[in-house]
């Protein structure tokens, strides 16, 4: 393995991701574990257990960390940087463990345009990644949708976060799926394609001065008069929320969507959003969350790498 150089890894609450990386990013070997949340205060013993793998001396690796590793439950706490905040301000901001040799990507905070405090955790990374991925993004004002249980709205200017706005779509949506009589079918998914969601987003449209809140019953009334499947409900109730989060999203940030929309995400994620924008007549470029979070963890261990060599010279 002469050609390792790196570990990446996104330590999210749930999961945890680990690749073995040479310098351009190109994965050699991946490794997966458990999040923040079960690892109880484990972290070198969980970290080293799954790079002792790949190499005698796990503790020589360098390494680059993102997601709730940093928070409050992770290893070590990496404090939020406030926006605006640019590329090389997130890369220098890590926090270290083990004289440096592994860092920790720091989370976002800022006052949203709802004029509240505002924080985000993990998806840093993913921005950094979308703009390696996509380099016209460093260019004008741009808005971001990274849609997940707690959906980002992010503004960027010239490739830095402005500021960002949190709706928690996906976790409404579950816990209205999971724990509510509104959707019968408990493990039911909520799908783009079909007739269903497109009735959500619709319907979300009819009686503009009405919130969500007074549509979401139709999720159980359209069932009890049989004007809808007990299948279809939960891509209906997605449909309602996904259109009230875009709809709302795109009138809070007019100013910020001249120069295009980016969703970055899981496909079936994006592909919800990407639906509910086409609906309200916008066109958004579409990145791989996966590939961007492994391109943001690479651009910030370059970056480091590059700022350490010139400190030598």
């Amino acid at each position: 393995m002469s050609d390792v150089r790196f570990v990446a890894g996104d330590w999210g609450t749930s999961h945890l991701r680990l690749f073995l990386c040479d310098d351009s990013g190109a994965v050699l070997e991946s490794a997966s574990g458990p999040g923040a949340a079960d690892s109880h205060g484990q972290f070198a013993k969980v970290f080293d257990s799954l790079l002792a793998k790949w190499t005698p001396h796990p503790q020589e690796l360098p390494a680059v960390l993102c997601g709730m590793v940093g928070s409050s439950i992770g290893w070590i706490q990496a404090p939020y940087l406030a926006c605006p905040a640019r590329p090389e301000d997130i890369a220098t901001a890590c926090a270290t463990l083990r004289d440096g040799r592994i860092r920790i990507i720091p989370g976002l905070s800022c006052h949203n345009r709802c004029d509240a405090p505002d924080f985000l955790r993990g998806e840093e990374t993913q921005i950094l990644g979308a703009l390696q991925l996509q380099p016209g993004l460093r260019q004008g004002r741009r808005l971001l949708c990274l849609p997940g249980t707690h959906t980002k709205w992010v503004m960027l200017e010239d490739g830095a976060v402005m500021e960002f706005l949190t709706a928690p779509t996906g976790e409404l949506f579950n816990l209205l799926r999971h724990h509510s009589v509104l959707v019968r079918e408990r493990g039911a998914a909520a799908d783009a394609s079909t007739p269903a969601f497109k009735l959500g987003l619709a319907q979300a449209d009819r009686f503009p001065r009405a919130q969500v809140l007074h549509r979401l019953f139709e999720c159980r009334s359209r069932l009890l008069n049989a004007d809808m499947e007990a299948r279809d409900a939960a891509s209906f109730l997605s449909g309602l929320l996904i259109a009230s989060d875009v709809g709302g999203a795109l009138a809070l940030f007019a100013d910020a969507i001249a120069d295009g929309l980016v969703l970055v995400g899981a496909p079936q994620l994006t592909q919800l959003y990407a639906s509910a924008l086409s609906h309200y007549g916008h066109d958004a470029q579409r990145v791989d969350g996966a590939q961007a979070s492994l391109a943001g963890l690479t651009r910030v261990h370059q970056f480091l790498t590059s700022q350490a060599q010139t400190h030598a010279v």
